[in-house]
């Protein structure tokens, strides 16, 4: 399946939704939601950029107008950790047919579960899953409604195929977009509504700056590739495939968890997770 994807041409996605103009992308402004963002206006479209309220995406949104000077670039401002982002993305998409809708915002929050705040946990688990089911909700009413083709693509991780310590919430919160696409394809790909889960290998972003010191992290980063080098893996899979497992490490993850049971690889970690190096540090 793998090898016969490679030999597919990317989707120019503007044209396979029926000269679609406008795609909404969260996580915006920086790494892949940024690559995804230059790629879609490559191909024509409009772009509503949802992104953390900060410099960054403000930096982002005029670098991208001044870049495609005929494109248009909404930027919508939003905390998907919090409260009220539902309300603000569908303001701002008023009066549009948004037919590509990239859920991709998304952090890793790294240490003992028991040792992060209450507070941090929930708003994470906000922003990475609650958020992208309510977006996703969003738009798939609005164009099986009006009878639009369009796609639904989700950000998930290799990390979803494994049990993750010192990262449970990144691990969990994946397996539950990889899950929640598989299913939402079953309901709406009839209908017109191309559902793809893009389960990319390590990118070299901002992603891990703020992450605490964790040596499977730090081994992973060493094989991180350009986000610019997703959007073409990524639209070579839409309406292709559900599952997109793209570079290596995540295609290497997926094989590995085939052949040793997922029960036997917790139940191993359970019993001798304490004696890492990672454990010993992060439990002082």
């Amino acid at each position: 399946h793998l090898a016969a994807l490679r030999l597919c041409a990317p989707h120019d996605l503007r044209k396979r939704y029926g000269g679609a103009r406008w795609a909404l992308v969260t996580g915006a402004s920086s790494g892949i939601g940024k690559s995804l963002t230059v790629r879609l206006a490559e191909q024509g479209l409009d772009v509503v950029m949802v992104a953390y309220p900060d410099k960054v995406l403000d930096k982002s949104h005029a670098e991208l107008q001044k870049r495609f000077p005929k494109r248009k670039f909404v930027k919508v401002p939003a905390d998907l950790g919090s409260g009220g982002y539902l309300e603000t993305v569908a303001k701002a998409t008023e009066g549009m047919d948004v037919q590509c809708v990239f859920s991709n915002a998304g952090y890793m929050l790294s240490g003992f579960f028991h040792k992060t705040e209450l507070p941090r946990i929930l708003a994470n688990l906000e922003c990475n899953v609650t958020s992208g089911v309510a977006i996703c909700h969003f738009f798939a009413q609005r164009m099986i409604a009006k009878g639009l083709p369009g796609c639904i693509v989700l950000t998930s991780s290799a990390a979803a195929a494994m049990p993750a310590p010192l990262s449970i919430m990144y691990s969990a919160t994946k397996s539950f977009v990889s899950s929640f696409g598989a299913g939402l394809a079953a309901e709406v790909t009839s209908k017109g509504i191309d559902v793809c889960v893009v389960h990319p290998s390590p990118v070299a972003s901002n992603f891990y700056d703020k992450q605490k010191k964790i040596d499977m992290l730090d081994f992973f980063k060493g094989f991180a590739v350009s986000p610019d080098a997703l959007p073409d893996e990524i639209f070579r899979c839409i309406g292709r495939t559900t599952w997109a497992d793209v570079g290596l490490t995540a295609q290497g993850f997926r094989m590995m968890m085939k052949i040793v049971d997922y029960n036997f690889m917790s139940t191993l970690l359970a019993k001798i997770g304490h004696t890492f190096p990672d454990y010993k540090r992060h439990d002082n």
